[in-house]
C-alpha cells in the first residue's frame, strides 16, 4: 500500500458505525461561534471536538496530569451546516488503541443530525515531547469505547 492509498478503515463512512455505545458530550454554542453568513464557523468544530475529548477523558477518570497527549493528525468532513439556537452534540468512539497512540472518531450532531464527522489520532509524550506507550489504566478506560471489530495493539 503505497502512502496515496488510504487505508481500509479510512475509505469507510464513519457514518455507518454504530454510535450506539458512543460518549456524549453537549457543547454550549456561543454567539461568537457564529461567523457572518449566520452558521458555524469552520475551526470551531475543531474546538467543540476538543472540548468533547476532555470531557470524555475527565469522564472517564483520566485527569488532566495524567494525559500527556499531542493531536498528531486530524481529518474533519462538514457534511451540513450548524446555525445559531440549534443544539449542538458530540460523540466519540475510538477506532484504534495502538502501543502510544490512540484514534478518536466522532461525529457532531445539530438537532440530532449528523453535521461532521472526524478523525483524531492523539500521541502520548513524555516530557521532552517523545512517544512513549499509553498506560495500561488509560488503555482499559477506552477499550469499552472501541469500535466493533477494532484491535487494540
Amino acid at each position: 500500500m503505497t502512502s496515496s492509498t488510504p487505508s481500509p478503515r479510512a475509505a469507510e463512512p464513519l457514518a455507518e458505525l454504530d454510535w450506539t455505545r458512543a460518549h456524549r458530550t453537549e457543547i454550549q454554542m456561543r454567539y461568537g461561534d457564529i461567523d457572518a453568513m449566520g452558521h458555524l464557523n469552520n475551526a470551531v468544530y475543531v474546538q467543540y471536538l476538543e472540548t468533547s475529548r476532555v470531557v470524555l477523558m475527565g469522564d472517564l477518570g483520566v485527569r488532566d496530569t495524567d494525559d500527556h497527549s499531542v493531536i498528531a493528525r486530524l481529518e474533519l468532513d462538514y457534511r451540513r451546516e450548524v446555525r445559531w439556537g440549534q443544539r449542538v452534540e458530540v460523540d466519540n468512539l475510538v477506532e484504534r488503541l495502538g502501543r502510544t497512540s490512540w484514534t478518536v472518531v466522532s461525529r457532531l450532531l445539530a438537532d440530532g443530525e449528523p453535521c461532521a464527522y472526524a478523525r483524531t489520532v492523539q500521541v502520548r509524550v513524555d516530557a521532552a515531547h517523545r512517544p512513549e506507550p499509553l498506560p495500561e489504566r488509560v488503555r482499559a478506560v477506552l477499550a469499552p469505547l472501541l469500535v466493533p471489530g477494532s484491535a487494540a495493539t
